[in-house]
């Protein structure tokens, strides 16, 4: 795939940078004095959005983060717009398709489970209301919603469903408890103006691409991590901020990581616990050969579930 056709699509990630960077790139300023950072000692701006397979990548990461460092930090999520539909995209992408193999080459790299057949069976046509249906969630239930991200995401990735469709989005909802009429009302009201509101603050900030996370402390002091880095990169970032911020112990055993995380991908469960990369799946295939996990296999991996 050439650099042009690269530029001019936002699903096409860079693999190198771990950005999938969105078209519109006029606003450079990162000032987040205008975000208050309150009750932790510090807040992560996260701007991600329910299509970007750079932000499935950094699952792990994240799962881990909140694990070690959620006494300290609050994580904000906003929508970053990734796919608003795909008139803009004149300058050589000729269907949805040209996704299809980059899903797959970045499932490899990222080395998460991602179906990118769903671009040749079921293309979706924006992420625009998978992220409006998130910030109908959140509403809701800040906590619901973060669960339906992941939801969402799984579907996607995984089970090849369109996300842009409301049946699809409403299935995913009821899963987690929400409710789903009120889900509805939102969707079609409050939730289109906090997503503008996303949309807004995300130019304001500077944000070209996803993920992007703006660590802020009290004083508004910031650090900021572009796009799908090691574990070590956002650790820091917290560390700078608060150098006394302090890391929680937890249990590392599968019993204990899937109570908290009822699904978890190989790579997951080796960031989470510790296990070399090359014996987590042997010891989760084991788990689930013995029947105390289900299991969740596509073309480019597997996911495995609790039972519960």
């Amino acid at each position: 795939m050439n650099n042009e056709t690269s530029k001019n699509n936002p699903l096409i990630c860079d693999i190198e940078t771990g950005m999938c960077e969105t078209t519109d790139t006029t606003s450079e300023s990162t000032s987040t004095n205008k975000v208050s950072s309150d009750k932790k000692s510090i807040k992560i701006i996260y701007y991600t959005d329910p299509i970007c397979s750079s932000c499935w990548g950094i699952e792990p990461q994240l799962r881990k983060l909140k694990l070690e460092y959620g006494d300290a930090v609050e994580i904000d999520y906003r929508m970053g717009g990734l796919l608003p539909d795909w008139s803009y995209n004149s300058g050589g992408i000729s269907s949805p398709a040209d996704v299809a193999s980059h899903w797959d080459e970045v499932s490899v790299h990222y080395d998460m489970p991602i179906d990118g057949d769903l671009w040749l069976e079921d293309p979706m046509d924006s992420s625009y209301p998978s992220s409006i249906a998130f910030k109908a969630a959140q509403l809701q239930d800040k906590q619901k919603a973060i669960l339906y991200m992941r939801e969402m995401r799984e579907m996607m990735f995984l089970e090849k469903k369109n996300m842009a469709k409301w049946e699809n989005l409403a299935i995913t909802a009821e899963k987690v408890g929400l409710d789903l009429k009120q889900l509805k009302t939102d969707f079609e009201g409050k939730a289109q103006d906090l997503f503008k509101e996303d949309l807004k603050l995300g130019q304001e900030l500077g944000v070209r691409g996803f993920p992007t996370m703006f660590f802020v402390d009290e004083a508004g002091n910031q650090e900021t991590v572009y796009g799908t880095r090691p574990y070590a990169f956002y650790e820091m970032a917290i560390l700078k901020l608060n150098p006394n911020a302090e890391k929680s112990e937890y249990s590392k055993t599968w019993e204990h990581l899937f109570a908290i995380y009822p699904t978890l991908t190989a790579k997951e469960y080796s960031e989470l616990s510790g296990t070399p990369r090359s014996e987590s799946e042997t010891f989760l295939n084991e788990l689930s050969d013995q029947g105390a996990l289900d299991k969740l296999t596509t073309k480019n991996g597997s996911m495995w579930m609790s039972k519960s």
